[in-house]
């Protein structure tokens, strides 16, 4: 844009302000009826419809998949995608608040005054950018499993023995591949270091605070025991 364009949009833009209607009272008036809309919208269904409360918290269960609000998705999809744990800083503080000055800066490093979208390539790259990364990681988030789930590709045989380990709330407090807790030795390789008698002996009889599971119907216990004892 030279300067006589930017001279004649200026001459325009001052024309069209002065026809407009000022901020206060006509813009305010009009966002506090939507704002009372809402207000009420919001009410009128929750006292209809009832709000969720949910099952009363346990803090002794060891089988919650904990899962955040529909909003945090993508935040819940990056820490999946960046797993090792010196990544987490990265991942909760750090991109997302680049991203954002990124986007507060967007005025200053693209100062073209045109208000089309296909003259604002700089602008619009980024804000469709955005809108594509949050979205699939949105829904990537949300078709993804729980952070119980054991993310392993095993032998058919050994698949219920999977899913026995991670339904009985193993990964709390052991790590298994890539995901699960500290509190336990990892177990991503147990097979390797204790021979199938000595898991279920210490499944059957464990020590510390590691609950026994000897009330388990036997071919529960025995493919748990098939899964671990596969680990190498």
């Amino acid at each position: 844009m030279d300067a006589g364009q930017k001279e004649e949009y200026l001459r325009e833009y001052e024309v069209l302000k002065k026809k407009g209607k000022p901020f206060f009272p006509y813009a305010v008036a009009k966002d506090s009826v939507m704002f009372l809309v809402v207000v009420v919208v919001i009410a009128v269904m929750s006292i209809i419809l009832g709000a969720e409360q949910g099952p009363k918290a346990d803090p002794t269960t060891t089988t919650y998949t904990p899962r955040p609000e529909w909003y945090f998705f993508f935040l819940f999809e990056l820490l999946r995608v960046l797993k090792p744990a010196a990544l987490t800083p990265l991942a909760t503080i750090g991109i997302p608040t680049m991203a954002l000055v990124l986007l507060l800066l967007l005025p200053f490093y693209d100062r073209n005054p045109e208000r089309d979208p296909r003259r604002r390539p700089v602008a619009t790259t980024a804000g469709i950018m955005v809108i594509i990364a949050m979205a699939l990681l949105t829904f990537l988030g949300a078709e993804a499993g729980a952070p119980t789930e054991i993310e392993m590709d095993v032998a058919p045989q050994y698949e219920d023995g999977k899913v026995a380990v991670a339904g009985q709330g193993c990964l709390t407090c052991h790590k298994i591949g890539e995901n699960g807790g500290d509190l336990g030795p990892e177990l991503t390789d147990i097979g390797s270091k204790l021979p199938a008698a000595g898991i279920r002996r210490t499944l059957i009889n464990p020590s510390g605070i590691m609950p026994p599971y000897s009330a388990l119907p036997p071919d529960k216990l025995d493919s748990m025991v098939e899964f671990l004892a596969s680990l190498r």
